[in-house]
């Protein structure tokens, strides 16, 4: 994550398998991105898990 909100890259996709790490991460991200895209994938059929795939990109300056 420091290495992230250090360089700062223009976009970035994170995928994530764990809810709540992505939500921790996503704190910190959306003070410098935007959130364009959620998803939601079920890979793993009949289970409580699921991955999540978001689209962040750097918010523009005014």
């Amino acid at each position: 994550m420091e290495t992230i909100l250090t360089y700062v890259p223009e976009k970035m996709v994170y995928v994530s398998c764990n809810v709540s790490t992505l939500a921790r991460d996503l704190v910190k991200l959306v003070k410098v991105y935007d959130l364009q895209y959620i998803q939601s994938v079920d890979m793993f059929p009949h289970t409580a898990r699921t991955e999540a795939v978001v689209k962040l990109v750097k918010k523009r300056k005014n």
